[in-house]
């Protein structure tokens, strides 16, 4: 307990002194601590630390993890909001609707199409991101964010399903020698978000997720509001 709130107020000074920089409100950014491989007391501790935005990537993991988690809890404030943030599989997406507040890894209109029947079931509107592949890597799934035309009537798709509430992007930046690296690569998701304000000028596109544990900074300089940080929150994985 002791290290994890050492590590904490760790990461959140870096975030402040980052937005400092920036000259931007600390507030208007989200701590998303990634709990993925932790066990649920894990997510307790952090908990009754003040931490409230929970990452986790895999469905199979989160649905034994958010039961326990709930039950534990028993409805004790502060709220948690669990963010999926790993790759989600079409086959998943009915149970994703369920156990999660917020996801980030919508990656095609056939996706969300699934997800947006769901939540449509369930009688509720999920708060989305799409997810975008800003480097073009083969490892890594999301939208091309080239041509810009086939993206947009994308997003055009999916804007259009009353279910689904979308709020922004999220990617993830090459690994880089030098955190500074990843600049560029989260100035160009934030670009692309611009262009969306242009041409969907009814939908706020408020929210960048990008940043974790060695690049979050260089994510801050460049307009993140959400970052998904686990190692240096949780320690190391085994």
């Amino acid at each position: 307990m002791a290290d994890l709130e050492r590590n904490l107020r760790t990461i959140q000074q870096r975030i402040a002194d980052a937005a400092t920089r920036a000259n931007r409100d600390p507030r208007d950014i989200t701590l998303v601590a990634v709990s993925k491989t932790f066990p649920a007391e894990a997510v307790l501790s952090a908990h009754a630390l003040g931490v409230t935005h929970f990452g986790e990537n895999r469905v199979e993991e989160a649905s034994e993890k958010i039961p326990v988690v709930t039950r534990q809890l028993a409805n004790q404030p502060p709220h948690i909001t669990w963010h999926l943030i790993g790759h989600l599989q079409s086959r998943k997406a009915k149970d994703a609707a369920a156990l999660f507040d917020f996801i980030h890894s919508i990656d095609s209109v056939s996706l969300a199409h699934k997800l947006n029947d769901r939540a449509t079931t369930l009688g509720k509107r999920t708060p989305i991101l799409l997810e975008v592949n800003i480097a073009g890597e083969t490892t890594k799934s999301g939208f091309a964010p080239s041509p810009r035309e086939k993206f947009f009537a994308d997003a055009r798709a999916i804007l259009a399903l009353d279910h689904l509430d979308v709020q922004g992007l999220m990617a993830i930046a090459p690994i880089v020698a030098n955190p500074a690296d990843a600049r560029p690569f989260f100035r160009a998701l934030r670009e692309l978000r611009d262009e969306l304000r242009k041409q969907f000028p009814a939908r706020a596109w408020q929210h960048l997720s990008m940043g974790m544990t060695d690049d979050f900074e260089s994510a801050i300089l460049e307009g993140a509001t959400i970052l998904r940080i686990g190692r240096a929150i949780f320690g190391e994985r085994t």
